[in-house]
């Protein structure tokens, strides 16, 4: 009773973080729920429920979706394979830990619910976190401002995605560096490097950090050769054991540009990065209207703190080197997953600054600015329309207008159920990116086996997919 009582007292002392974690979770949930029902989920989350399906049937990581994506299929023409690993595009074995979950629930809900779930403890770590250098009150204030990023906000109201799990491991790492559980800080360190092949560059900022900073010099040298090794040896030695897709395809569509050939290792890479410095500052700097604009909109919430801040630049520093340059349109959007790897290292070199200038938080006037700083995060976030989340709300063009409202959209989604549910059960599929998500009517054959197929007559990339339970399509990623 005691014990009850105490926990009760200590949720009232922080009932204010915990009520915007649960509006967070509640707005965010309701807008994904919509989104995956009125079909507007699309590939990805496809990919995902069908990796965390086949697997919980034993067949780990496999993902005809992630075929049909892969260099053999897009460069080389080959049909897409259902005993494909996806492995050899992204390794991502931390996505096991929450494997039972969705065992227990097998939906692609459960993934949204897990996505959302993942980010929401993330803040609530934050505010943790916050508690061992500053007062309750600015703690609230830095762990809201996190609910009200546009780079959590945005990538949260998507599709599921693996770095959802990237704040929460690196929030607990520090934590556990801050009150020096050692066990805990490597656990997490190993947690980090499995998120995705390129989440070492997380933990090499963590590392650099400790011996930037003289706090843990020898933990930070060997965090930084966990964090280097790992990576080297995961992108060219066990993922093209998966297939080629590493070299052959992502290094080049990413970093091509400090290539020589059509293929290349992350070692050439580097050292085509390394040989050519000029390019490599013409990539920094370029677009230099994007750049200005990516970087402002990660430091809106925190009224730009983070930039004066010797440790956001060196834990942050490390995954927005990696995305500054880095080639592609995606690189430098705030609304999808690549800018969330950015956000851990800025919110703990915001609360490192904030434990100097406490006595700043006291003045009205700051707490005012930065309440509008949240404020317009918030509506860049909503106005931008992430992920076409808030269809219902933006609409698609102005000029022409072009704009779905709520019940239109739901009308569809009923049309679309109708037309799944008169296709036989073990009928050949084509669908477009937006209905992949949506698991099909259970098949008629439970025991059927997932089998792959291609219309190379009209479209490359479609394909059908059976599952045990549920009968998924394969798609379009440009859809019809």
């Amino acid at each position: 009773m005691i014990a009850m009582l105490s926990m009760l007292d200590r949720l009232r002392q922080h009932r204010w973080i915990v009520t915007i974690a649960a509006i967070f979770f509640g707005i965010s949930l309701a807008l994904l729920l919509n989104r995956y029902y009125s079909f507007y989920a699309s590939y990805d989350q496809g990919i995902f429920n069908q990796v965390y399906w086949n697997s919980s049937h034993g067949r780990f990581f496999q993902s005809s979706l992630s075929s049909a994506l892969s260099t053999n299929v897009v460069n080389q023409g080959a049909w897409p394979e259902v005993m494909y690993h996806r492995l050899g595009q992204h390794f991502t074995p931390a996505l096991m830990i929450w494997l039972p979950i969705y065992a227990l629930f097998p939906s692609p809900v459960t993934l949204s619910v897990l996505h959302l779930t993942l980010i929401t403890l993330g803040g609530l770590m934050l505010y943790v976190l916050a508690l061992r250098h500053v007062d309750r009150p600015l703690a609230g204030a830095i762990a809201a401002s996190y609910y009200g990023a546009n780079a959590v906000a945005g990538p949260t109201w998507g599709n599921f995605h693996d770095i959802c799990q990237l704040p929460l491991f690196v929030f607990v790492a520090l934590w556990a560096m801050e009150t020096r559980r050692w066990w805990l800080y490597w656990l997490m360190a190993i947690a980090i490097v499995m998120v995705r092949e390129d989440a070492g560059v997380s933990l090499f900022g963590i590392g650099l950090y400790l011996i930037v900073s003289r706090r843990h010099i020898g933990r930070g040298l060997a965090t930084c050769v966990l964090a280097f090794g790992y990576m080297l040896v995961l992108t060219n030695v066990l993922m093209p054991f998966f297939s080629a897709d590493i070299s052959e395809r992502f290094m080049m569509e990413r970093f091509g540009q400090y290539a020589t050939g059509e293929e290349a290792t992350t070692i050439e890479i580097i050292w085509g990065i390394l040989s050519n410095p000029f390019r490599l500052i013409g990539e920094l700097l370029t677009p230099f209207d994007r750049t200005i604009a990516y970087l402002l909109g990660q430091g809106l919430p925190l009224m730009f703190v983070p930039f004066a801040s010797l440790a956001s630049w060196t834990i942050a520093g490390v995954p927005l080197f990696k995305l500054l340059i880095a080639k592609g349109d995606s690189v430098l959007v705030i609304n999808i997953r690549y800018a969330m790897t950015v956000v851990p290292g800025l919110f703990y070199g915001a609360i490192l600054w904030w434990s100097s200038h406490q006595d700043q938080f006291k003045r009205r006037g700051v707490r005012r600015f930065w309440v509008g700083c949240v404020t317009l995060s918030l509506l860049f976030t909503v106005t931008s329309n992430p992920n076409r989340t808030l269809y219902f709300l933006i609409p698609d063009s102005f000029n022409p207008r072009v704009h779905v409202g709520l019940v239109e959209q739901w009308q569809h989604a009923r049309a679309v159920h109708g037309v799944i549910d008169r296709v036989p059960g073990e009928a050949s599929v084509a669908a477009t990116t937006y209905i992949i998500p949506p698991p099909f009517k259970p098949s008629r054959n439970p025991t059927l086996p997932a089998i792959s197929t291609a219309d190379r007559s009209r479209h490359r990339r479609t394909h059908r997919v059976y599952r045990p339970r549920y009968r998924s399509t394969g798609g379009l990623r440009s859809g019809l």
